[in-house]
């Protein structure tokens, strides 16, 4: 999730030992959802497999109930957005509200006790029958209802357009450390358990829906690449999906080796499509969905979306998925997007070009860290946002010699250096910014968005830096090849990055690795 900063400048893969007692849950959604455009609600059913691969015998599976977070002024992300002083409080003052009820969980058939956290509505322990010994698995099923409240955080609805997010009930991760039962926050993300999705939704039949996964409805998916092509080139107007108004559709999706599923609808997206051939042969379907009366950039969105995958899978390892789309939103006063498996929301409007790309490159990125590697955001948020920016910030220098941070400030004899010196003297004075709190900070330590921003994204972009400056840009390229192949659609921690990086370099790198627990600035 890219979030906006105020302006303050004028692997060899780990060897077979390091994993061997590595084990991790697995789920299989099976979900059908149904949107009522008239009154913003989701009616739903979904079944999940639940297979325990710890050494560890389960009574209970805490869910997320991530809706209920809009319910009240009570839920931590109302005590959050209340208390953070940088909060712009008139856009939030009128905010709607959002919950979801009509569960009723069944564990193998059979209706189960569920109780509810004492301090968090969105969370919720679900009490299994028997025990669930290791190796085992079960089926748990429930119906449920969503109220959509208007868009202001990531879920919600604004005018006729839907970001469906964090919308379902979602077990808790139980990993080598335990379980993560977490409530839902602005400044603050996620954690989930990876496994398979089937998903069907059904809409009016004149939306467009973008989605994580593939779209298996044959027919729809021809007629999105047939409206694309008509648009390629065009300045307007743009055509529409035909269909009939008063009609609805179905459309099935499936992704595999994910952790989350979210969807996007409007009837006014502009389609956009191409695709992207990656060395290995592999071939990426790309589409974007934009407004008509959105950023004008966007015609060139495909091709911001083709080169991100394009460095990214160089830097780091192929992309491993077979879509990546990006989604045109309102406006965003918290961040200019926010990313799921193989689609992103882009809330950007005002961006120039450069700045567009970046956004986009950004939460394209976030398909390797977060999607692929899916590490505990709530714990170690720089281990998705920061290692994430430290890379957008070598694909900015790299393409356009910029820095989405500095804008326009940038002197042109600066623009004109080669990279590496680009990059030096860009660092050198990102790190002259206040940034008190450790990188290794969990994201419930912030006590604003601001110093949240400045600390996940910039500083371990900085400290990052540190590190290849101590180790070359080859070890560093190495060792997250060496990382990417051997945690991705895995969990990994700061330990497994570290021990990745000292592989290739050949080196300890203790020291390196305490300064992310540094206050202040890097000297």
């Amino acid at each position: 999730m890219v979030r906006s900063l105020k302006l303050f400048f004028f692997l060899v893969p780990l060897s077979a030992g390091a994993q061997q007692d590595y084990w991790q849950q697995e789920v299989h959604y099976t979900i059908a959802v149904s949107l009522n455009d008239q009154q913003h609600s989701l009616s739903g059913q979904l079944s999940v497999d639940y297979i325990n691969h710890s050494p560890d015998t389960l009574s209970f599976i805490w869910f997320h109930l991530w809706p209920n977070a809009y319910k009240n002024d009570s839920t931590a992300l109302a005590k959050q957005l209340a208390s953070d002083s940088t909060q712009n409080k008139k856009k939030l003052e009128h905010r709607g509200r959002g919950y979801i009820d009509s569960l009723l969980f069944k564990v193998d058939g059979n209706i189960v006790k569920v109780e509810q956290d004492p301090a968090n509505i969105d969370i919720a322990r679900v009490i299994l029958a028997k025990p669930l010994l290791p190796g085992q698995q079960v089926a748990i099923s429930t119906p449920f209802h969503v109220q959509l409240p208007p868009y202001y955080s990531r879920s919600g609805y604004d005018g006729k357009e839907f970001m469906v997010c964090q919308w379902y009930p979602k077990p808790a991760v139980y990993d080598r450390k335990g379980w993560h039962p977490i409530p839902y926050l602005d400044a603050g993300e996620f954690y989930s358990e990876f496994g398979t999705y089937k998903v069907s939704v059904t809409v009016p039949s004149r939306y467009v829906v973008g989605a994580s996964g593939t779209l298996l409805t044959t027919d729809e998916l021809n007629i999105y690449k047939a409206v694309a092509r008509k648009n390629e080139g065009n300045k307007g107007p743009f055509l529409y999906l035909p269909a009939d108004p008063k009609g609805t559709k179905t459309l099935q999706y499936y992704g595999e080796n994910i952790h989350d599923f979210a969807w996007f609808a409007s009837p006014e997206y502009i389609i956009r499509h191409d695709t992207l051939h990656l060395a290995s042969g592999k071939t990426v379907e790309v589409f974007t969905y934009s407004n008509r009366d959105g950023n004008k950039h966007w015609n060139k969105s495909t091709d911001y979306i083709k080169d991100a995958i394009r460095y990214y899978s160089g830097w780091i390892g192929e992309y491993p998925y077979p879509m990546a789309q990006a989604v045109e939103g309102p406006k965003n006063f918290s961040s200019g997007g926010m990313e799921y498996p193989m689609i992103t929301l882009i809330t950007s409007p005002d961006a120039d070009e450069e700045n567009l790309d970046a956004v986009i490159a950004h939460e394209v990125g976030h398909n390797w860290f977060y999607a692929t590697l899916g590490t505990n955001e709530r714990e170690y948020p720089w281990m998705d946002e920061g290692i994430n920016t430290y890379f957008q910030f070598r694909y900015e220098a790299e393409k356009y010699k910029a820095n989405s941070i500095f804008g326009n400030a940038i002197p042109k004899e600066i623009k004109k250096l080669p990279t590496s010196e680009f990059l030096a003297r860009l660092y050198d004075v990102l790190n002259s910014l206040p940034a008190k709190q450790p990188v290794n900070t969990p994201a419930t330590g912030f006590p604003n968005k601001e110093d949240y921003g400045i600390v996940v994204y910039v500083k371990t972009a900085i400290w990052l830096y540190i590190v290849e400056t101590s180790i070359g840009w080859d070890n560093m390229e190495k060792g997250f090849h060496s990382y990417f192949n051997a945690w991705k659609f895995k969990h990994p921690y700061p330990e497994d990055l570290k021990a990745a990086l000292e592989e290739a370099a050949g080196l300890k790198l203790d020291k390196l690795f305490d300064l992310s627990k540094k206050e202040g600035n890097f000297e």
